[in-house]
């Protein structure tokens, strides 16, 4: 009297944005879904085959679609729908689920943003006008499919399964005409513009690389402008420091010089004193 269903999900392709395509695909494989019919008479039941009856579709109320906003710098920017590339740079992502009657399932929000109310507010609406339209577009397409199926065609999934291909999205192979290759190749090469220089031989910098060309200036390493004002703070204090410090060596040096005028000449090794010692009985003695 209970059946167990059990819904797997396998990524063929992830390009960002994950939670909103399982969303989709989970939804719109549980409303194709159907289960074998099946009787109860007392304590027996019987399950009939999908050729003695046709099989049930279960029981769903509403369908819960998950739309996602990324934001960045803090909030300033909302992205809706985000991408690989841009999910792995967002500062924040919040996940909304609603159905077609505005009504919210759930909302979960990840990272380091903080969200105030207007903003989530605001993504409430964003998500009600989202939902609406795909809601829309998974109506159609399961109309379509039960059109075709009465019709004894294929549609979806069952087309693609002739073809060995997991998607229904083909092009139809197409004969590649390539006579005068060259003359085209000579054609566009004339009428593209030349290059501005042009270098004979790469420019080797270190062994194992080559560039072609100085390349452009590389703007990787400049300096935000609060970095900017850092390092010319960090410069000023320097030049202060560097300022006083002459200052007390001049200081320093005019005191010295003061304190020397005070003290007696000291000759040097280098300079020559003619020195006459005389003898005790060479002095003259005084004579009343």
């Amino acid at each position: 009297q209970v059946w167990q269903i059990r819904l797997d999900m396998h990524l063929l392709n992830h390009d960002g944005n994950i939670t909103d395509a399982a969303s989709i695909a989970g939804i719109v494989a549980l409303c194709h879904f159907r289960r074998p019919d099946v009787s109860v008479q007392g304590e027996e039941v019987t399950v009939y085959t999908p050729e003695e009856r046709d099989p049930v579709p279960l029981s769903i109320h509403h369908m819960p679609i998950c739309v996602s906003f990324a934001f960045f710098h803090q909030g300033t920017y909302l992205l809706v729908d985000p991408s690989e590339r841009e999910e792995r740079v967002m500062d924040g992502l919040l996940v909304i689920a609603m159905n077609k009657h505005r009504e919210i399932c759930t909302i979960q929000s990840s990272g380091v943003v903080m969200l105030v109310q207007d903003q989530i507010l605001r993504c409430s609406k964003i998500t009600a006008v989202k939902v609406a339209e795909i809601t829309e577009l998974i109506q159609k397409a399961l109309e379509n499919d039960h059109k075709a199926r009465k019709e004894g065609g294929k549609f979806g999934f069952a087309e693609s399964i002739p073809n060995q291909r997991i998607t229904a999205f083909k092009m139809e192979s197409a004969a590649v005409d390539a006579n005068n290759v060259e003359e085209q190749a000579g054609e566009i090469i004339a009428k593209a513009d030349p290059p501005s220089e042009v270098f004979a031989n790469p420019i080797l910098h270190t062994p194992g690389t080559a560039q072609i060309g100085e390349g452009i200036e590389n703007s990787w390493g400049d300096l935000e402008e609060s970095e900017k004002e850092e390092a010319a703070e960090e410069e000023g204090e320097s030049e202060a420091a560097a300022f006083e410090c002459q200052k007390t060596e001049t200081e320093d040096t005019s005191m010295m010089r003061e304190t020397k005028k005070d003290e007696p000449i000291l000759l040097s090794d280098s300079e020559e004193e003619e020195v006459v010692i005389l003898e005790p009985q060479q002095v003259p003695r005084k004579t009343r």
